[in-house]
Formats: C-alpha cells, structure tokens, sequence
C-alpha cells in the first residue's frame, strides 16, 4: 500500500471512530475532528522513524476523546409530579390523577476502577430532606442498580445526581431520582431499554423510599404530562389525558419532611381498625376522581377545584394532612385559588393551589410566600 493510501486509510478510521462517539455522546466533546487531524498529520512525520509508536500515539489519542467526552446528563430528565386527585387512596387500585412537573432530577453515571459506590447528590433541596432520606435513597439506588443487573462489588460506580427539581416531600423527588438513574444505565451501558423497563427499574427503587409504592410517582417521572393511574393486581393502567385547557398551579412547601413509608403505614392501620369507615370513605373518593376527571377534559375549573376542596376533607379525615398544610390550603384560597389541596405524603410536604388565569396564580403565590418557605408556579398542558 503506497503512502497516500494509507493516510487515506487512517483518516476514514479515525472519522469512523469519531462518527461512533458523536452519535453515542451527541457533538459535546473536548477534541475536535479538526484538531485530532492535525495532530495527526503532525504525528505523521514520525512514521517514517517509528511506525510502532504513531499507531501508540492514535489508539491513546482516540482512547483519550472517548473518555473524556461529556456524559449526556440532558437525557436522563425525570419529572417530578403533583397529584390532583388520589394520594393514599391509589395504593388500594382506585384511580388517581397526576401531572408532571417540568422540573427535573438528571443523572450522571461514571464507571470507576475500584469496586464501590459513590453519591454525589447536587439536587436542590428544602431544609433537612437529603439528611433525613439519605439511608432510603442509598437503599433505593442499589434496588435500581441490582434490577439492571448493576453489581457494584465487581465494578465501581461513581453517580452525580442535579436537575432543578426541588426535593420535598410530596414532589416526587424519590421517584425522579431513580428513574433518572435507570435512564444513565441504559445510556452508559448501551442499553435499548424502553420507557415501560424505564418505568419497571424506578417503581423497584422507589421500593426502599417508600416499601410499597404505588407506583404513581414513578410512571409520572417516566412518561411526564397529565395522567389518569390505577394499580391493578398487575401492570398499572394509566393513560395521558387531553386537557381543554391549560391548568395552572401554584404549589407550596411546608418545609416539613415526612415518611412515606410511615403514614402509609399508619393510614393502613386505620384502614384494617375500621374496614366500613374506610370502606365508605374510599367510595366516595373514587366517585370524586371519576367527576375530576370529567372537569379536566371539559376545562371546567369551577368543578375541578370544588371537587380538590373535597378531596382535601378526606385526607384530613384520614389524618394526613396538619396545620402547616391546612394553613396554607385555607390562604391559597383565600388569595383568589378556586380549590387547593395537600398533594402527596402529607403531614408535612407540599399542597397544591389551582389558579385559572396568570393574575390569579401570582397573586395567590404571593400570598403564599407569606407564610411558606417555599412556593412553585407550573403549569399543566
């Protein structure tokens, strides 16, 4: 083979290589095509002394742009999620309705020479949230890993965990952390995962967060948008809704931070102490999800926060709300919201205001930072 042939040669590697990294890490990279040509080029002068050690120098070179290229953080978004209708009664497979936020938690997933792992949690959070959730957040990453077939003592993982969700409860923080990692896995690993195994691998890491999850928060933090969920015996039905019109939100945090797995625990203790009270309690919410769901899609936000109102009284006979969130659900609609709610865990966490139009939604999260440490405007379209 004569010389031109073999630089032609060489260059169609090298851009081959280069054509497989972009397409695997996007045009994010610390060398560019340009610059590695020159260097090769440069390189080439040292062929005619040392052929050995200039085909050293490319394999290090190429090895080196593979490394170092940025790992793709911006498609491993999960949501966080805001329920409408159903926190604690969907554990029992009645429907709920749910929205994603647009905040999100990403992941970024390094393979490490030691065997280990390693946590970096850059996620903002209220007050005290990642101290209190740290040994169930360790627990629901290596229920993730171990789903994916991720064995750490044979291979070290380094994870940094951002996004501009805030962590509260009630947000679905825990959900949109390990859904974000199982999306890492699959980009690190070249994996083809679907969204469903997506959805698998976050519902088995929210079992250390919350021990029996219903899964809500993570198909939301899964598939985003506005969502009608039920648990069934086995895979969850759940199916986006079309809204009429957009549905503006105004949610804030009492800065208190609650056990999932405690109040649905305690909550299942009421339950089994009186099966008729609960029993009657839980038909009357169902009936009030079906009449939610019918506002949604005909935009009648008069009903639709009526009926948040409603639901807002069976929780608080079910004893997960307190002062801190019923204070606010009371300011909220006292600044002009037509219905609020606590939404999530409760006895601590978030509660949801429904504001139809943009003077309404800021008037109502102004009076709202009156009292909260925290408040949030989204909307769902």
């Amino acid at each position: 083979m004569d010389e031109n042939a073999e630089q032609c040669r060489r260059e169609v590697c090298l851009d081959v290589t280069f054509e497989t990294n972009i397409k695997k890490y996007g045009t994010d990279r610390f060398y560019s095509r340009k610059k590695l040509r020159t260097q090769w080029h440069g390189a080439k002068l040292f062929y005619h002394r040392a052929q050995s050690a200039i085909f050293f120098v490319i394999v290090i070179q190429v090895n080196f742009l593979i490394t170092m290229t940025s790992f793709p953080v911006d498609q491993t978004h999960a949501f966080g999620k805001l329920i409408l209708f159903g926190e604690h009664f969907v554990v029992y497979k009645v429907p709920a309705l749910v929205g994603a936020v647009s905040a999100y938690t990403n992941c970024k997933l390094e393979y490490t020479a030691e065997p280990g792992l390693e946590v970096i949690d850059n996620r903002p959070a209220v007050p005290f949230y990642k101290e209190k959730k740290m040994e169930e957040g360790i627990e629901a990453i290596d229920l993730t890993l171990t789903h994916l077939g991720v064995d750490t003592k044979k291979r070290g993982v380094k994870l940094t965990f951002g996004g501009d969700l805030c962590c509260a409860s009630g947000i679905g923080a825990s959900a949109a952390q390990v859904v974000s990692l199982a999306r890492a896995v699959n980009i690190a690993d070249s994996r083809s995962l679907s969204e469903d195994e997506i959805n698998a691998a976050g519902y088995e890491g929210e079992k250390g967060y919350h021990g029996t999850p219903s899964g809500i928060d993570n198909t939301a933090a899964t598939f985003g948008g506005l969502l009608r969920f039920q648990r069934t015996e086995g895979a969850p039905i759940f199916d986006k809704k079309t809204l009429a019109t957009p549905i503006r939100i105004v949610y804030a945090s009492t800065g208190i931070t609650a056990s999932t797995t405690e109040v649905v625990s305690d909550v299942r203790a009421k339950k089994e102490a009186d099966e008729a009270w609960f029993a009657d309690l839980i038909g009357k919410y169902t009936d009030l999800c079906e009449q939610g769901q019918k506002a949604v899609e005909e935009g009648d936000m008069d009903k639709l926060g009526k009926l948040m109102n409603l639901n807002h009284e069976y929780l608080q006979e079910l004893t997960v709300s307190c002062k801190e969130l019923d204070d606010l659900v009371v300011a909220a609609r006292a600044a002009g919201a037509v219905g609020a709610k606590m939404s999530g865990t409760g006895r601590g966490g978030l509660m949801i205001a429904l504001t139809p139009t943009e003077e309404i939604q800021n008037e109502v999260a102004s009076a709202l930072e009156k009292l909260a440490p925290q408040v949030w405007k989204t909307t769902f379209a």
